[in-house]
């Protein structure tokens, strides 16, 4: 009887620290008592953004992987919409959101705590339909080229730093952005593949370049000094890729063509 009552000591003791990691993983994601995912909001659901439906809904592997945590967690969800992730990313400090899955660059982990990637981000440009003269990335750079980026985002600090001979000119949204390409205003705008391909439906004659200046990941990301959260956020993701829901969630969201990202990858 003694040593049945030491084995089941032992097997307690060992889940002790599982349920507590998870105890403080919760207190950090859910301070409030739901799980408030932050987004950033397009006209079309991409590999970092999400998108609103005619009834309000939130639509996109975002706000789809937001809910799936928020179930795990057993908590309501509350998404925080932003005008596009630099905002977003902006607001960690001041404690309006508790999880995202945003595009990594260097400038956001000055602000956020970045863990396991879900996604292969390739950010191109989409050139208008009266820009003929542009077939290739190349052509992009080349003097009297009009480049629009949506402003404190990480595919127009990257496009801005690849290119030698165009200024990038800044927008606050993308709203803004497409309605400077099909008046005319504008010659490419910059984004993620994904982001993009949905956008240029919208423009007809429009086209999304080959190839890729920035290759990079979205992954989850939680505001600084949240190690527990992060590091519970980063098994959800990596269960969520090796279950097959990443890939369904991002089929489900037009990204068809997106690669996920390989197991363990934390950028």
């Amino acid at each position: 009887m003694k040593w049945m009552l030491a084995l089941v000591a032992s097997f307690a003791l060992a889940g002790a620290p599982a349920q507590a990691d998870d105890a403080a993983a919760k207190k950090e994601l859910t301070p409030t008592g739901k799980l408030r995912v932050g987004v950033a909001v397009a006209p079309n659901p991409g590999a970092g953004n999400v998108a609103r439906d005619a009834n309000g809904k939130y639509r996109g592997i975002g706000a789809d992987m937001g809910e799936e945590l928020a179930r795990k967690l057993d908590v309501p969800v509350e998404f925080v919409p932003y005008l596009h992730s630099g905002a977003l990313t902006d607001a960690a400090e001041k404690n309006e959101w508790d999880v995202a899955f945003i595009p990594v660059d260097d400038e956001r982990r000055k602000k956020v705590d970045f863990g396991a990637a879900h996604i292969v981000l390739q950010s191109t440009f989409l050139v208008g339909p009266d820009a003929t003269a542009i077939q290739t990335l190349a052509d992009v750079d080349k003097p009297g080229v009009r480049v629009v980026g949506i402003e404190n985002t990480a595919t127009a600090r990257a496009a801005a730093a690849s290119l030698k001979s165009v200024a990038v000119t800044y927008v606050k949204g993308p709203g803004e952005m497409i309605e400077m390409l099909r008046a005319g205003q504008a010659d490419a705008i910059v984004q993620s593949r994904e982001s993009l391909t949905g956008i240029a439906a919208q423009v007809p004659g429009s086209r999304v370049l080959d190839g890729a200046f920035l290759n990079s990941y979205v992954a989850v990301a939680v505001p600084k000094g949240k190690p527990a959260a992060l590091a519970y956020a980063s098994a959800f993701v990596e269960d969520a890729k090796a279950s097959g829901n990443v890939r369904r969630m991002m089929d489900s969201s037009g990204l068809k063509t997106s690669v996920v990202a390989p197991a363990g990858v934390k950028p």
